[in-house]
């Protein structure tokens, strides 16, 4: 299972939206199972495919050492994942995202949400979920709509984190880092 390298600001395909995934597959499960290293490694709570420059509707997810230190993993992947319900009561988590690295802001998102996905064997599922586990779905599903979590903030905060990895990127900016963690040349997506 090979690291990914994962995408950031300003690349125009993190604003890519996924295609739907017809059947969960070899493929599929073993683009889950790269995904989940490269988010282990990086390290993460979530990561959506598009994230890694695969226009797929996937995300892995594991919030239980966010809870828990100790706790072991407990990933969860999802094909076509998808938000039939959310509560009207919201909370505020400070997200950060790793296309979008040193950057943590303050989010309101719904509490609570119910979602309906295709687990690795391709079996309809549904979830409810509350706390950093309903954030972090929000946030990945989200990913596979071309929506980062700064868009959830004010314009003003926006802009000035778009305009400082732009500044990065036709400077040459800082090394990036690819899934585990090691140092790589910046990546220019300026045509």
């Amino acid at each position: 299972m090979p690291l990914r390298t994962i995408i950031t600001l300003p690349d125009p395909r993190l604003r890519l939206v996924g295609a739907p995934v017809p059947e969960v597959d070899e493929g599929i499960r073993a683009l889950m199972d790269d995904m989940l290293e490269t988010m282990y490694a990086a390290p993460g709570v979530g990561l959506a495919a598009v994230q890694i420059a695969v226009q797929k509707r996937v995300i892995v997810l594991d919030v239980a050492k966010r809870a828990d230190a100790a706790a072991a993993p407990e990933p969860l992947c999802l094909a076509n994942p998808e938000i039939l319900w959310a509560s009207e009561e919201l909370s505020t988590c400070q997200e950060g995202c790793l296309s979008i690295p040193d950057v943590f802001e303050d989010v309101e998102r719904p509490e609570r949400v119910r979602a309906r996905y295709l687990d690795r064997d391709g079996r309809a599922q549904e979830i409810e979920a509350d706390g950093i586990l309903a954030t972090c779905l929000q946030h990945e599903i989200d990913h596979l709509n071309g929506v980062l979590f700064i868009d959830h903030l004010s314009r003003l905060k926006r802009d000035r984190i778009m305009r400082k990895f732009r500044k990065n990127a036709k400077h040459g900016g800082p090394p990036r880092k690819d899934g585990a963690g090691k140092e790589r040349a910046p990546v220019s997506t300026e045509a």
